[in-house]
């Protein structure tokens, strides 16, 4: 499974999600995103200084199952629906997987939804002047 496949159904569910975009908008727009990352992160990742696979063995068989019925949105005949039966096709490989064992802290629920660090803020937590964190 390509990275950019896997990142764009991470990202249809959460933007749908999050943001209330369709199926879609999110596609739509995905050629756009796609020269952002070519212009303002490949040409500059050989020099950081940690690079992480943030991909999970059991992602896609959990985004299968708020993919799938999104995609399903999407109309025939529209542009957007050569894509969408591609990803369709793709995410029929992997038996469907209930977010329901997906731990709390885990970095797919950034976009399943569910994850205790949605609210965490890190300068909430850093002490004030005299040490205080509160």
């Amino acid at each position: 499974v390509s990275t950019t496949d896997n990142r764009l159904i991470r990202r249809i569910v959460r933007d749908a999600r999050t943001r209330g975009y369709s199926p879609q908008e999110t596609i739509r727009r995905w050629e756009s995103v796609r020269r952002g990352e070519k212009h303002n992160i490949f040409p500059f990742q050989e020099n950081a200084d940690v690079i992480f696979n943030s991909a999970l063995v059991y992602e896609l068989a959990t985004l299968k199952t708020q993919a799938e019925p999104l995609l399903r949105q999407v109309p025939v005949g529209t542009p957007e629906h050569i894509e969408v039966k591609r990803l369709l096709a793709l995410l029929e490989w992997f038996l469907p997987l209930d977010a329901v064992v997906i731990p709390d802290n885990s970095l797919l629920r950034e976009f399943i939804g569910g994850s205790i660090l949605e609210d965490f803020r890190v300068w909430e937590s850093l002490p004030n002047e005299d040490g205080s964190l509160f």
